[in-house]
């Protein structure tokens, strides 16, 4: 099935709102919005039909309202930035402050606020956004890629990022998955082979300590059903009332993707595999029957250590004129074995 564009109406930023279902006929489908380049829909196949694991929405406007970064692009760096702040090389920039007073997926009118431009490429569709130099307090002018295709049993995920100035760049897609479509998702499972994880403070920002989840909730080693210990008295799990943690799965980016994540509900089985040094767990404390229910979703947004700009300890996500940023992440659907 050959990709088309489809344009709805007009976003908020003045951009045309677009549209664009990529993947075949009779197999795995995905339904792109261009603004915040979200993914609003992945239809699986199953028995009698298909099933769409993702929450959404089921209008533009009700997309272009949303503040839970459904199915998002969050950048120019996702997750949470700490006093929304940061130095690179010696200068201070000041950073759109969402969150209290820190930074949260790139500032109010972060990646995921804007209206990206949409084309198709081949099978998939390319997405493409020019941000200014000063951008939410970021400096560089960046020029970001995203690319979204589907073969077989597989939905890519292929970024880029070049700049024109020494900037820091952290990218994820903040889909909210439910394999069985509906309910909550404290009966799924989840497997990660990763062996630590990121200790965080009262905003759920990263204090540069890194604990083994050996014996602790986060531990995921091993198939676990999430809502086992979802109420277990742990602070962080307090915290966020729920999980929203940062696994770690290497030190460092990987040359080509490795296994990340697996997890299992509704007679499906979602497979994550990444570049990237981390996922970041997330099982949607913050819904409330309006219209989802708390736990309804598990996100598994594959990035860099979150609040990486201000500890030299993390590896770095900063970006200079003449590097490209990549990652790729691969989602592989299929039944549950």
């Amino acid at each position: 099935m050959a990709p088309s564009i489809q344009t709805l109406g007009q976003l908020p930023d003045g951009t045309p709102a677009q549209s664009c279902t990529i993947g075949s006929g009779d197999g795995l489908q995905a339904s792109i919005l261009n603004w915040g380049a979200r993914i609003t829909r992945i239809d699986v196949p199953v028995a009698g039909g298909r099933r769409n694991v993702l929450l959404g929405y089921k209008t533009l406007e009700e997309w272009t309202a949303d503040k839970r970064h459904m199915g998002a692009t969050a950048g120019r760096v996702c997750n949470r930035i700490d006093g929304g702040r940061f130095s690179l090389d010696g200068q201070e920039y000041r950073l759109d402050a969402n969150y209290g007073p820190h930074t949260l997926h790139g500032g109010s009118a972060g990646f995921g606020r804007r209206g990206w431009s949409m084309a198709p490429d081949g099978e998939g569709v390319l997405l493409t956004l020019d941000s200014a130099d000063g951008d939410q307090g970021f400096p560089g002018a960046l020029h970001a890629t995203i690319r979204y295709a589907i073969s077989g049993d597989t939905l890519s995920l292929t970024y880029s990022a070049t700049t024109s100035r020494p900037t820091v760049v952290n990218l994820t897609n903040h889909a909210y998955f439910n394999l069985a479509g509906s309910g909550t998702v404290l009966d799924h499972t989840l497997e990660m082979p990763a062996g630590r994880f990121l200790v965080v403070g009262e905003m759920l920002i990263p204090t540069g300590e890194i604990r083994s989840v050996a014996g602790t909730p986060m531990d995921f080693r091993k198939p676990t059903r999430i809502g086992a210990r979802i109420d277990a008295p742990d602070a962080m799990l307090k915290l966020a009332r729920g999980y929203d943690v940062c696994l770690l799965q290497d030190a460092a980016p990987r040359p080509e993707p490795a296994l990340a994540a697996r997890l299992v509900g509704g007679g499906l089985a979602l497979e994550v595999r990444t570049t990237e040094p981390a996922v970041q767990v997330y099982t949607a404390n913050g819904l409330n029957d309006d219209p989802f229910p708390r736990f309804g979703a598990c996100c598994l947004e594959s990035q860099h250590y979150p609040n990486s700009p201000n500890i030299p300890a993390f590896p770095s996500v900063a970006l200079r004129p003449g590097e490209t940023y990549r990652q790729t992440t691969l989602w592989r659907f299929g039944p549950a074995a």
